[in-house]
This record gives structure tokens, C-alpha cells and sequence, in this order.
């Protein structure tokens, strides 16, 4: 098979996207024409339709769904090469990107990471961290998005090397008035027979958590799914649910909320976060000296 051509495959990826070659066409400000021969040449280089023609536009087939996920692999690939690029040319002498859990991003990481590019020698390295949920976080390592992860060790972390970050431990925030409000600790089936309020549901947490409720014959019972830890405690806050939180987000929230923070008394509720890579030995020199620079700041905490 000849060579995939970028600006094709980024078409391609904008009509399937548009569901549309003529506003495809106005979007790229080219001619719908040329659109239509790239695409034909596409499907003519694949060896197979990609685009089934509808009275109303366009839509992938099958392989045309499996071609624009390469796709947006191969672009996404192609934009971090040019951003790096573009780092380089202006002077910048390394650049690594993160994803992080939410938790990672909400409790230290960007402490940790302020303190390794307040070092001198570190001025000239950019970094970047973007939020995932664990899978994805694992699923972009591999795939090659970002050179270093971090997230939850209890992830498969299978076919990637990996090392001991920071702990946290879950805990229950609730509204002083709730009913759990006037516990210590709790156990996690005392929490089943009220209403949650969730971050999404595919989140490493949130799987744990539903099978933990399974293990007890019951379901946790999401009367609210947010996207983030703010969210979570600003329902809590209204006392419209409870939420389970990590204790070390949840702390700095509690005293300006006046929320009560129950530690939960399960194995389980203790975490450690693994930073996890491909090959450390193919980690850039920039992206080497961070990985070293946070499991340093984890040994110490």
C-alpha cells in the first residue's frame, strides 16, 4: 500500500466528522472536486470503499470507522510533532506531556511539577498535563499521546513499565445536616442506602466502586454524575447527595463548605498512583528527569 497522504487523511477525517463533503469543502475553503478525487484516490490506495454516498451526505463504512480512528491517531501524532517542533525553534530544550487522573491533577501534581521547573536547569522544558480518566490514561501511553501517565496502580498497567508515585485515601464528604455526618468513619455499605453524587461512571473509582457495592448485593445510586471534584462538593454542599473523594482533595473544600470529610475504613480506600511509561530508557532526557524529579517528591511524602 502507497504512503497515506496527511492533508487526505485530515479531509477524510472532516467529511466523516461533517458527515458532509461540500461543508467539508467550505471548512478547508478548497473545492468540493478536489475533495471527492482525493477521497477516490484514498479508497483507490485501501483497496476498499471507505464513504457510503446517503441522499443527505455521507457517512464512513465500516472500514471508513476503522481508517478514521487511525487517523485522528496519525493527526493528533503529526500536531504533537509540530508543537514540539515549534518548542524547539523558539529555544525550548525539552517537552513532555502528562495524562493524569483527575486525583493525580486535584492533589499534588501540579505542586510536584511547579517545583521541578522552578530548578534552573529546568527553565527550559515545557510541560503539559491533560486530564483522563485511568483507561484512557493507559490506552494514550501506549498509543503514543503522551510519554508519561500517571494514574491509579490498581489500572493494567500490562505492557508498560511503571513507578511508585504518591497515596491517597477515599474518603466520604457529606453535608453536616446528613444523617452519616455525625460518624467518625464509615464503612462502604453504610453509604449504599444513600443517594451519590458521581464523577462518570467508566472512571477507575467509580468501577471499583460498583463492584464493591456488587460484592454487598447492592448498586451505588448516582443521583448526580459531575465531571470533576469541585462539582462533586458543590452538590454535596446543597446536601442534594454524598460523594466519595479523595480526603486530601476534599479537605481544602471542607473548611471553606463546612463539609464533614469521613475517612472510609476499607482496604481498598488507601490508593497508591503509579507514573507509567512505555520504555524509560525511550524517555527524552527532559521526560527522564521529571519521571525521577516525582518519584522523589512520592518516596517523601
Amino acid at each position: 500500500m502507497r504512503d497515506l497522504d496527511m492533508t487526505t487523511l485530515r479531509l477524510f477525517a472532516a467529511v466523516c466528522e461533517t458527515r458532509s463533503i461540500a461543508r467539508a469543502a467550505e471548512q478547508a475553503n478548497i473545492v468540493g472536486s478536489a475533495i471527492s478525487k482525493r477521497l477516490a484516490q484514498l479508497e483507490d490506495t485501501v483497496g476498499t470503499p471507505l464513504l457510503v454516498r446517503r441522499r443527505r451526505g455521507v457517512e464512513p463504512t465500516p472500514a471508513g470507522e476503522s481508517l478514521l480512528e487511525h487517523a485522528r491517531t496519525m493527526l493528533a501524532s503529526a500536531e504533537d510533532i509540530e508543537r514540539d517542533m515549534a518548542a524547539y525553534a523558539l529555544g525550548v530544550r525539552g517537552q513532555v506531556r502528562i495524562l493524569a487522573t483527575a486525583s493525580v491533577m486535584a492533589e499534588s501534581l501540579a505542586d510536584d511539577v511547579a517545583a521541578f521547573l522552578k530548578v534552573p536547569a529546568h527553565h527550559d522544558i515545557q510541560i503539559s498535563m491533560e486530564e483522563r480518566v485511568s483507561p484512557d490514561v493507559i490506552r494514550g501511553i501506549k498509543e503514543g499521546v503522551a510519554s508519561v501517565g500517571i494514574c491509579w496502580d490498581a489500572a493494567d498497567l500490562t505492557g508498560l513499565q511503571s513507578r511508585s508515585y504518591r497515596t491517597d485515601h477515599l474518603a466520604i464528604v457529606a453535608h453536616p445536616s446528613h444523617p452519616l455526618a455525625v460518624h467518625e468513619t464509615l464503612r462502604f455499605e453504610q453509604t449504599l442506602d444513600y443517594e451519590h453524587v458521581s464523577l462518570p461512571v467508566h472512571s477507575a473509582v467509580q468501577v471499583m466502586l460498583q463492584r464493591a457495592a456488587a460484592l454487598l448485593g447492592k448498586v451505588v445510586n448516582h443521583r448526580v454524575i459531575v465531571s470533576n471534584f469541585e462539582a462533586a462538593l458543590r452538590v454535596v454542599r446543597a446536601n442534594l447527595a454524598i460523594s466519595v473523594v479523595p480526603a486530601e482533595v476534599a479537605e481544602a473544600y471542607a473548611r471553606t463548605y463546612g463539609l464533614r470529610v469521613l475517612p472510609l475504613a476499607e482496604p481498598w480506600a488507601s490508593r497508591r498512583f503509579a507514573i507509567c511509561f512505555r520504555n524509560e530508557e525511550g524517555l527524552s532526557a527532559a521526560a527522564q528527569m521529571l519521571v525521577s524529579h516525582l518519584v522523589l517528591k512520592g518516596h517523601a511524602a
